[in-house]
């Protein structure tokens, strides 16, 4: 079996050292970076049992594949694709990535704030759902944030009601270089989970605890990697290597 990253650009991607980690280096694992994605799919298709997806074409591989799961669905997005006889399956690991970092942080959650209304919001508030939270969003644009929450049965507030809440869990999903205003009573006594881990921007936040985006990164693998191979791999020595 042999598996790969297709993205532009993915030169610095950690995923081949978690691969050879889960494995043990028993399964090749490559860098395919095109910037256009007919050329990567066509080499993904070539040659390889599965691949993961990075931005910009997890759109682009959730309209192209053959079949959807249940998360792929749910997000409107693929991170990782497999290929059997019937066919090419899109999956979203990042909601197994979510679910995965709130559970190894072993604090029970009910009360969701997600704070941005992209990708990885979608993906984390599907997460919350799954877990049996009450999700609110929030976002900078409103409008985008109540978009979101239509979609998923969900509310939406503007970042200025945030201090009315009593979340256990925050799932922050915008990029470390447009950090918010944050009152930092609500965060007290909530489980963070930040989703950028090269800039962070509430490592600090007083909380219950604080989970930085690496521990988003491992569990999302952990899932995609079984999906891949029928195995379970390594988490102790993927964790090592995050």
């Amino acid at each position: 079996m042999k598996f790969a990253l297709i993205g532009y650009p993915v030169a610095g991607s950690l995923s081949p050292r978690l691969f050879e980690a889960a494995y043990g280096g028993r399964y090749p694992y490559d860098l395919i970076e095109k910037p256009a994605f007919e050329a990567a799919w066509e080499c993904f298709l070539a040659g390889y049992d599965g691949c993961n997806v990075t931005a910009p074409f997890k759109q682009d591989a959730f309209n192209r594949v053959n079949h959807l799961s249940e998360n792929a669905l749910a997000t409107g997005a693929v991170n990782l694709v497999t290929r059997s006889g019937e066919g090419t399956t899109g999956y979203n690991t990042d909601v197994d990535g979510v679910a995965g970092a709130v559970r190894e942080a072993g604090y029970p959650v009910s009360e969701a704030l997600i704070v941005g209304a992209g990708g990885a919001a979608r993906a984390a508030a599907v997460a919350a759902i799954r877990l049996g939270c009450r999700v609110t969003i929030t976002n900078r644009t409103l409008s985008k944030a109540e978009a979101l929450a239509d979609t998923l049965g969900c509310r939406a507030i503007p970042l200025t009601d945030m201090d009315s809440l009593t979340p256990d869990l925050v799932v922050y999903t915008l990029p470390g270089s447009v950090p918010l205003p944050l009152p930092t009573e609500i965060f007290r006594k909530a489980v963070i989970l930040e989703a950028e881990y090269k800039h962070p921007v509430l490592v600090d936040m007083p909380c219950r605890a604080y989970l930085g985006g690496r521990r988003w990164l491992l569990w999302q693998a952990v899932a995609g990697y079984e999906l891949f191979t029928g195995e379970q791999p390594d988490v102790k020595k993927m964790s090592a290597v995050l």
